[in-house]
């Protein structure tokens, strides 16, 4: 897979749950198990603009050539999806989300791989990043 197609993958991704994040949360998590609070409903609601935020990245970055700005933003959703993984899953051990939260959790894993894939594969650049390898 290109890192273009990842990327618009990830921003489509982020279209469909920012919406739904912003517009029906409560109805969503329920899929998954959860219930909300007024505390949760406005935490689902931020979450769901900061998609927006990944989206935009995703979108403006995709036909991004390498460069200190491509790697830095590899690393950084790498680190996002990754966390996002072990949260979802430790949430779904414990009871928190029913099984369908492992969809969830695949698709962090998903963008996990993916950006693991282009962070490994990715040139170093002048003065970028060496610390992480």
């Amino acid at each position: 897979m290109s890192f273009k197609n990842l990327m618009l993958i990830k921003a489509i991704t982020c279209l469909v749950f920012g919406i739904l994040l912003l517009a029906i949360p409560g109805k969503l998590l329920s899929i998954f198990g959860a219930t909300l609070s007024d505390g949760g409903m406005f935490t689902a609601r931020e979450y769901g603009a900061a998609l927006f935020g990944n989206l935009f990245l995703c979108w403006f970055a995709r036909n991004a050539a390498e460069s200190d700005t491509r790697k830095a933003i590899i690393v950084a959703l790498f680190i996002y999806d990754l966390i996002g993984f072990i949260g979802t899953a430790i949430t779904v051990v414990v009871g928190v989300l029913n099984p369908f939260g492992w969809l969830l959790a695949f698709v962090y894993l998903f963008f996990t791989l993916g950006f693991g894939y282009f962070f490994v594969k990715s040139p170093d650049v002048k003065g970028t990043l060496r610390f992480i390898k």
